[in-house]
């Protein structure tokens, strides 16, 4: 899909895809080398470090859009390792409109919480059927630059985020951390067990991975991701 290989968006999105789908045994983390990956570009390519390039960034509307086309051609859950550029109350509201469709449609949305080490939300993390990530180490602490808040810390969860190895274009490996790193886990978790309770509502398995997990009160810092515990939760359900 990428037009230019080393481009940062192109860099940035065959790393997100290698956590979830590269082969297992590969260097990458592989959390559902099975699933089905349907790509839909937003961002520009220009070759990292050119004059022209800068960060990545789409406006709310082009996130909206490509989140209802992804729906429309039949995802079931959509992982969204971005931020959005040019907020405004009407940008807010197309979100809001796109989030709305895909609770309508039962599809699960999985998003970064942002990288900006601020206490708040945004127009994404703070709809009530987004499932915002956080980023931690391996110890379970969250990364300083990873973004917190009350919506965050009670519908979100922190994943794995820190010197992550994933696959670069060209076939190549990288390294990197931050919440975008993090979703991918989250993201696979959903496939994995949706492949396992195919017959599951979104809203069970949302209800599976939050109650999988200790919730913190008002705390803005949401808890770590346990898919053994998701699992668990939902073959209770089911027999």
């Amino acid at each position: 899909m990428c037009t230019q290989a080393n481009s940062t968006a192109c860099l940035h999105g065959t790393f997100v895809a290698g956590i979830l789908s590269a082969k297992r045994n590969s260097s990458a983390p592989a959390i559902c080398p099975g699933c089905t990956l349907l790509i839909r570009p937003i961002f520009p390519e220009e070759p990292a470090g050119s004059a022209a390039e800068t960060t990545p960034g789409a406006t709310p509307k082009e996130l909206a859009d490509a989140i209802i086309e992804c729906i429309d051609a039949g995802a079931r859950v959509i992982n969204l390792s971005l931020s959005t550029a040019q907020p405004s109350t009407r940008g807010e509201q197309v979100l809001r409109e796109a989030f709305d469709y895909a609770l309508k449609r039962n599809v699960i949305v999985v998003t970064a919480a942002g990288n900006q080490r601020t206490v708040g939300s945004s127009a994404i993390t703070r709809h009530p059927w987004v499932i915002p990530v956080v980023a931690c180490d391996l110890l379970g602490r969250p990364l300083n630059e990873s973004n917190l808040g009350s919506s965050i810390g009670r519908r979100g969860l922190t994943a794995p985020g820190a010197s992550i190895m994933s696959l670069s274009a060209g076939g190549q490996t990288h390294t990197a951390s931050g919440t975008s790193v993090a979703v991918p886990f989250v993201t696979g978790t959903v496939a994995l067990l949706w492949s396992e309770f195919p017959a599951a509502s979104a809203s069970s398995i949302r209800l599976a991975m939050a109650s999988a997990c200790a919730r913190r009160g008002s705390s803005v810092f949401p808890p770590l991701l346990d898919a053994s515990a998701a699992y668990q939760f939902l073959l209770r359900a089911n027999t």
